[in-house]
């Protein structure tokens, strides 16, 4: 869009053209979607207002009905956006183009469009889920599993790297199963019949010189292997933070969400991480209220929480979401019962984060600063802990080893390094 010569401008500001990329993961989700479409022509009536993203892709019919939308895209119509959005200014009639996401066999790829902060940048390497968690509409919305082929993603962070960016994040829907579609039959792409998984891609991007560190979107624990354990540990850029999503500590639980794990074999995968990186920080998802989970089910994903002992936790109150197995399950769970269970996981979060950051005051550690706050400069270490250092000097993309002199509100506060030391 910029390069046709359309300017960005805040959210809240007059727009000619306003692009809701919609979320359907809950029907919270969709209720909201919903909600800032329909508040978008209060800000200008004659604008464009386009809805694309999971919920497009998976209700259209239901978008349909709110008059306010022109243009209705789905998840293989967004790289042609601009097209579809220079139709709908020429037509006085509404547009929906949402094909059939589920015959989509290769990623689409945007080229080099990164999503860049100003010291880290998010590059999408994978798409779609093969998974069916009982839980979950993301194969419906996002199709079969798909990778993008590594020259391009290679190429893309040479390109930032140049741009003085010193940490990217490998993200995607399910980025552990990233290049298991290269070895299908029906894969028309070079990569067909090769072998080539996250771990080569990881392997190749630590090569490129100015990228500083390589952070890891969430992973699937059943990933965690003593083979990429090993390798990874030989990458000297990848942050020592690993995001793997539980989802319950309790194995009868997780065979109703149809997740393909057990504690035990989770609990292997943290180990091997501890074992392979010193001063690893490992965090995790955990849904609470799932149907059916009885107060022993939930003690017991208490009890293997608090042994485990994450750095931190996000916690979600199961949500049904229509159209997935787990809505229709029978003894769903009362919303106070979900609340009360909530809390006490977020409480046991929040004390974990505490004593962890306590081990490092009077240590020294290098973080990687990101903007001003106030009188602070603040930015996250390699294992993702917020750092601030009282400062009057820029320090805004640089890496800086300074020591802990304290923690406050979860925050590690630095001071500069002393002379003798």
């Amino acid at each position: 869009m910029m390069n046709m010569g359309y300017k960005i401008v805040d959210f809240n500001e007059k727009a000619d053209v306003y692009i809701i990329n919609t979320c359907t993961v809950t029907n919270m989700a969709d209720k909201k979607s919903r909600q800032i479409l329909r508040r978008v022509k209060e800000i200008n009536p004659k604008s464009i207002l386009v809805a694309c993203g999971c919920y497009a892709q998976v209700a259209k019919k239901e978008l349909e009905k709110i008059p306010e939308i022109d243009l209705i895209l789905g998840i293989n119509e967004k790289n042609e956006i601009e097209k579809y959005i220079e139709n709908a200014m020429n037509s006085k009639q509404n547009i929906t183009q949402v094909s059939e996401v589920a015959n989509q066999k290769e990623f689409l790829d945007f080229g080099a469009v990164t999503y860049t902060e100003k010291t880290r940048a998010v590059i999408k390497v994978q798409d779609g889920c093969n998974q069916f968690c009982s839980y979950c509409i993301i194969p419906y919305a996002r199709g079969r599993i798909r990778s993008r082929k590594p020259q391009s993603v290679l190429d893309e962070i040479q390109k930032i790297s140049m741009q003085g960016i010193k940490e990217v994040v490998i993200t995607g829907i399910h980025v552990a199963s990233y290049g298991k579609d290269f070895l299908q039959d029906n894969n028309p792409t070079e990569e067909a019949n090769t072998s080539y998984y996250l771990i080569d891609l990881l392997e190749d991007i630590q090569k490129i010189d100015r990228i500083k560190r390589i952070r890891l979107g969430s992973l699937e624990p059943s990933l965690i292997t003593k083979e990429f354990t090993t390798r990874l540990s030989k990458l000297s850029k990848i942050c020592n933070q690993f995001h793997l999503s539980l989802q319950s500590g309790c194995n009868s639980t997780l065979k109703r969400m149809n997740r393909k794990y057990t504690i035990e074999d989770f609990e292997n995968g943290v180990n091997l991480l501890r074992q392979a990186f010193p001063n690893v920080h490992i965090t995790t998802d955990i849904i609470v209220g799932f149907p059916g989970e009885t107060d022993e089910e939930f003690k017991q994903t208490y009890e293997f929480l608090s042994k485990i002992k994450f750095y931190k936790m996000h916690i979600f109150k199961y949500s049904p979401r229509k159209g997935t197995v787990a809505a229709n399950m029978p003894n769903q769970i009362d919303g106070n019962k979900k609340e009360e269970r909530s809390n006490l996981l977020i409480e046991l979060s929040n004390k974990n984060e505490e004593d962890f950051q306590k081990q490092y005051i009077g240590k020294q550690i290098e973080v990687l600063f990101e903007d001003k706050e106030g009188e602070y400069f603040k930015g996250h270490t390699a294992n993702y802990m917020v750092a601030k250092l009282k400062t009057n000097e820029n320090l805004e993309n640089v890496i800086k080893k300074v020591e802990v002199a304290g923690t406050k509100n979860l925050e590690l506060i630095c001071k500069e390094i002393s002379e003798q030391m």
